[in-house]
């Protein structure tokens, strides 16, 4: 006997629970706001706006179902498991926050504050909810298949991410590595820059888009479904020892870029989540392409 779907409600602190965790007060968080110039006020409707959402969402779960939550911070401890109908409740960014620790679970987007968000990858409201989980185990049921970038460490580290992977020094200062395609005879590179951004479709309407603007850049950008992946070194240094020739490119499936680490640390990352960063030292290689697990966001 198959076990009954599980719901998992993914959401954020909000601003308002941030300010009273530093503040200790509603009166404080208050006064801090508006020795800034900013009301408190619009700052709790956002919360109380929150709070209401995830109470219907959760008031949509089927009652055959089992329901359970986990709050941004706690995604890298949590166990999602294959049965899992997986809720997002709040921001776009928050999708991506998610997306790395899932294998194919089906995803649904709920926005808690639209007119704010982009709603990309947050597309619904919490009236659709009841409607959403159903058609996420239904047979059939309709989903956007958003492309995934990977990095895998030469000790077999990995990591996942809907938008970008920054590979660079932990400081975003300078670093030193060595540049190659995956094939034999792929030209290689020395190199010294504050980092590398590999980028699906979903990441061009942010990180990635900034680059390919400022670079002027004639490769088109991906879709979110494209099978395609864009990369850009951020300010490469030439020198004697250093080249800036292999700057920009593109992948498509099976195809990867491999970055040989030349100073004493790289970080991998991604998504903005610096907490959550592979760690290489001088020597290692890691390897960045598309991913074979994609993202399943319900429509």
């Amino acid at each position: 006997m198959s076990l009954a779907p599980r719901a998992v409600l993914v959401h954020r602190t909000t601003e308002y629970e941030e300010l009273l965790a530093r503040h200790g007060t509603h009166g404080q968080a208050a006064f801090f706001l508006s020795s800034r110039g900013r009301s408190l006020d619009e700052v709790a409707a956002r919360h109380e706006r929150t709070g209401r959402a995830l109470a219907e969402v959760a008031a949509a779960v089927p009652l055959t179902w089992r329901q359970s939550r986990v709050e941004r911070a706690d995604l890298d401890r949590f166990l999602f498991a294959p049965e899992d109908v997986v809720v997002v409740v709040g921001q776009d960014g928050l999708v991506a926050n998610a997306a790395k620790y899932l294998s194919g679970q089906p995803v649904v987007g709920i926005d808690t504050d639209p007119g704010r968000n982009p709603g990309v990858l947050v597309r619904h409201r919490p009236a659709d909810a009841a409607a959403l989980l159903r058609a996420s185990v239904a047979a059939g049921g309709t989903a956007d298949e958003l492309t995934m970038v990977e990095a895998v460490a030469d000790d077999t580290q990995r990591l996942l991410a809907l938008n970008e992977i920054y590979l660079g020094p932990a400081g975003h200062q300078t670093a030193r590595y060595r540049l190659a395609g995956d094939l034999a005879d792929a030209p290689a590179e020395s190199q010294a820059s504050s980092g590398v951004l590999v980028g699906t479709g979903t990441g061009a309407t942010g990180w990635l888009r900034s680059l390919w603007q400022e670079r002027r850049s004639a490769l088109p950008l991906p879709g979110p479904t494209d099978p395609r992946l864009l990369w850009f070194v951020r300010e490469a240094w030439p020198s004697p020892a250093t080249g800036t020739s292999l700057v920009a490119g593109e992948l498509g499936r099976g195809q990867g870029l491999r970055l040989t680490v030349e100073s004493d640390r790289v970080v991998v990352f991604g998504d903005g989540m610096e907490s959550d960063a592979l760690e290489l030292t001088w020597g290692q290689s890691v390897r960045v392409g598309i991913s074979a697990t994609s993202l399943r966001l319900t429509v």
